[in-house]
């Protein structure tokens, strides 16, 4: 085995806030081979990014600080180098150059103001002494080996179809790639802008590539592709790949190596194949078994809180005890194919709550003088019903039509046409304060937690404020009874009311965003990608909790999600949509079983599944020459 290209020893790395003294990394040693990927896996908090970041040198001081440890970087045609004992501009020249990183948050890396191309240009200038007309052909070519831009030979036989000359072909493909470069950030998808970050992070041949979350909150389809270029990149660059994220479904489809991470410390790490077929940690069974499984669906999803319990000793050390299961308890518990049809009989005899026919919605085009030219169909005569008491999953990728579908039922934003009853009411013929009286019985639950709560608002009264706005409850002391109740309902103490949203985790205030969509009562609640960002074993408390309210109020629930596999939990019935029009409809396990269309299928093979016969087959599939 050769000399690891990364060794971390003894990493600690602690946060002075305030007159507490966070330990975000503790004590943890990691490594990582030439030309193998080593995935970081745990929950928000355990210290992945943090330990990403003293590795690329980044570590924010102050509050920050590495106390104790080396982080040791061998390149392939160079000497071993700590980081820790590097000045400031040693690591600027160091950084980008030998080790590069792709941030989790796209948008936020990139400046808006400036042009993806600009930047692009401005990272190769910066490690390389290059013209800049150099460095924006160089720019092109990292943007064609992540498929943003295609190979000239294929534009040149697209181009000669269309019956164009050899010099008309040359300024076109020149035309399309300075096109690209000249575009913002905002111009483009989610996955458009992450294969810009990679591109980026490729463009000074780096040894060592840090992948952190690079996949988050993407559609299930996109992210294969990230994956899919990440594996080709690493593999043909012959480059060594550091992957974080907090779903081990994602890191069976890119590791060799796992480390699993918990409250700043590797509490359980190995070859991906051992990690996944002998789990010895807790920790590391409970982030198994937390995300959904599409090929049975259990009564209620495991999380990490049913495979061990935690606390802290006299020196204030983590102190972690497992939890005895069997093969017979309540986690393996799947339900009944049976019991499953039943309730798709009893839902309808029910009758529809909801009715939909032939909706379109449409985005204007404006011409020159401001007039209407056309629209853009986000939503395109699309029809379905659904029973009282029942989960409508709506699944497809981004831009297909989902958030504006469950934004039009609510009348948010107007439909150029079609029909919408509710409880037997025209939705769309109802005058304003009739249509306010309504949507005490419709609810939402937005997909961003902490963009639909006012900041500057308690929770308390985040909660409360639709029983003032409906009068439901005019007395402030059963307003705080009926918050203090909603608050426990959804796993949250009465006390903590009066703090403010950015003192919550994502979990806690997406459990604080159902509490008020739960204030008035409703029948119906519009669940937008609610679950989208938050890591596995959180996603498992929210889908559980959202399940648990439904058997105890009688709710009805459309559930919006790109991923199947959540969809196919939550749901008695799926819809899949494609580019604004209904693909196919009908009961969950036949959707996943026996799609009838294409693009379904497609969604299914997306889904990280993380089993064993997956990883062997990745591992068989890797070069001879990689360890």
């Amino acid at each position: 085995m050769s000399e690891p290209i990364l060794d971390v020893r003894n990493l600690s790395v602690h946060f002075q806030v305030e007159d507490r003294l966070i330990k975000a990394v503790d004590q943890i040693s990691l490594q990582l081979q030439p030309g193998q990927t080593l995935g970081i896996v745990g929950e928000s908090g355990s210290g992945k990014s943090v330990t990403a970041l003293a590795v690329m040198g980044l570590v924010p001081s102050p509050p920050g600080k590495i106390v104790s440890g080396e982080i040791r970087l061998t390149p392939p045609d160079a000497d071993p180098v700590d980081v820790c004992q590097l000045t400031t501009s040693q690591m600027q020249a160091f950084r980008g150059g030998r080790v590069a990183m792709i941030f989790q948050e796209p948008m936020s890396s990139l400046n808006p103001v400036y042009t993806c191309g600009f930047q692009m240009v401005e990272a190769i200038r910066q490690h390389q002494d290059i013209s800049k007309a150099a460095a924006q052909q160089r720019a092109i070519a990292h943007l064609k080996e992540v498929q943003l831009l295609p190979e000239d030979e294929e534009v040149c036989t697209e181009l000669q179809a269309q019956g164009m000359g050899e010099g008309e072909i040359t300024r076109e493909i020149a035309r399309r790639q300075q096109a690209m470069l000249n575009r913002y950030p905002h111009e483009l998808s989610g996955g458009q802008i992450q294969r810009v970050m990679i591109a980026m992070a490729i463009s000074c041949n780096p040894d060592l590539l840090i992948a952190d979350e690079p996949t988050t909150a993407l559609d299930v389809t996109v992210q294969a592709t990230i994956l899919d270029l990440l594996r080709d990149l690493r593999d043909r660059r012959g480059m060594s790949l550091v992957f974080i994220t907090h779903d081990l479904g994602i890191i069976a489809e890119i590791a060799d190596q796992v480390a699993v991470m918990y409250r700043g410390q590797v509490v359980e790490t190995g070859p991906v194949l051992d990690i996944f077929s002998h789990p010895q940690h807790p920790y590391t069974k409970g982030l198994m078994a937390c995300r959904p499984q599409p090929a049975h669906r259990l009564r209620r999803l495991p999380t990490v809180a049913d495979f061990m319990d935690t606390s802290t000793d006299a020196d204030g050390n983590l102190v972690i005890v497992e939890k005895p299961h069997d093969s017979t308890n309540a986690l393996t518990e799947s339900v009944p194919p049976e019991e499953i049809e039943q309730r798709l009989q009893a839902l309808e005899q029910q009758g529809p709550l909801l009715t939909v026919e032939n909706l379109q919605v449409g985005y204007p085009v404006r011409g020159v003088f401001g007039n209407t030219r056309r629209y853009i169909m986000a939503v395109n005569n699309v029809s379905f019903q659904i029973h009282a008491g029942e989960t409508f999953g709506l699944v497809g990728e981004s831009g297909c039509g989902k958030t504006t579908l469950g934004r039009a039922l609510l009348r948010l934003i107007k439909p150029l046409g079609g029909k919408i009853w509710f409880d037997g009411k025209d939705v769309l013929g109802l005058k304003p304060k009739p249509l306010r009286q309504l949507r005490r019985d419709m609810q939402i639950i937005f997909q961003d937690p902490f963009s639909s709560l006012d900041p500057r608002m308690s929770i308390g009264g985040a909660i409360a404020e639709p029983l003032r706005i409906h009068k439901v409850i005019k007395s402030k002391r059963h307003q705080q009874e009926r918050v203090a109740y909603l608050l426990e309902r959804v796993g949250l103490s009465p006390d903590c009311m009066n703090r403010y949203p950015h003192e919550f985790s994502g979990g806690q205030r997406q459990r604080i965003c159902i509490a008020r969509a739960l204030a008035l009562n409703p029948k119906f609640i519009i669940c937008d990608e609610s679950v989208s960002a938050l890591d596995v074993s959180v996603q498992a408390q929210v889908l559980n909790l959202l399940k648990e309210l439904q058997a105890e109020f009688n709710l009805t629930y459309i559930f919006i999600s790109h991923d199947l596999a959540v969809v196919k939990f939550m749901s008695d019935r799926i819809m899949v949509m494609n580019q604004g029009k209904v693909e196919e409809i009908g009961p969950a396990e036949t959707i996943y079983r026996q799609p009838q269309q294409n693009y379904t299928r497609h969604l299914i093979n997306a889904i990280p599944v993380g089993s064993l016969e997956r990883i062997q087959e990745l591992q068989a599939a890797r070069p001879q020459t990689v360890v």
